[in-house]
């Protein structure tokens, strides 16, 4: 019997899914320049036509997944602009952090992987973009910090600097987390929030 369009289009997803699993480990452990296209299809368990079927260069394919990175920046920005208490919207967003870090490595290998995305010299990588996006992501959360800070919800002190501190730890626990493999433990929410927090809150 025949495959309907619909089986085809899973397949394809299937496929694209386990060429993106593959290359985000290898490009996250040995970096954009030490990976090749051969260890990233070996990864998938398909041919090498098959992966150039689906991207014709390895740069669209870090590309494609520096887009989907990105994604999980503009989902924060969004969060950090909503008129819920700032205390309460920090909270959800770390124990999101928390959940993902704890128990997988995708969040972990995203955050390394945008990080990359400035040191891999892979040609076409839409650096300013990228920039822009943490620059925006940064004023949401100095804002939302300055919000609670004149709510009394959270500690005095400059909010764009805290901001640069709280992204700043979030992206040294992804890079422990990959380093340190089984032997790293994820530090709880209360820990994470421990500068912005007033004491006992």
């Amino acid at each position: 019997m025949p495959r309907t369009k619909e089986q085809f289009e899973e397949m394809r997803k299937a496929t694209r899914d386990k060429i993106q699993f593959a290359a985000m480990q290898l490009f996250v452990q040995k970096g954009f320049g030490s990976t090749n296209v051969q260890e990233i299809a070996d990864l998938a368990d398909i041919s090498i036509g098959l992966l150039y079927r689906h991207y014709k260069t390895k740069e669209e394919l870090f590309n494609e997944l520096v887009d989907y990175s990105s994604e999980g920046i503009k989902e924060i920005i969004n969060l950090f602009e909503q008129e819920y208490s700032p205390k309460k919207l920090i909270k959800q967003f770390v124990d999101v952090v928390y959940n993902d870090m704890k128990n997988d490595e995708e969040l972990a290998n995203l955050l390394v992987l945008l990080a990359q995305s400035f040191l891999s010299g892979a040609a076409n990588i839409k650096q300013d973009e990228i920039i822009q996006l943490n620059i925006k992501a940064l004023q949401a959360t100095a804002k939302l910090i300055e919000r609670g800070q004149s709510l009394g919800e959270f500690r005095p002190g400059n909010p764009y600097e805290l901001a640069e501190y709280f992204y700043s730890a979030i992206q040294g626990l992804a890079v422990m987390k990959i380093t340190l493999k089984d032997r790293f433990i994820m530090p709880s929410p209360s820990v994470i929030t421990a500068f912005l927090f007033k004491e006992g809150e």
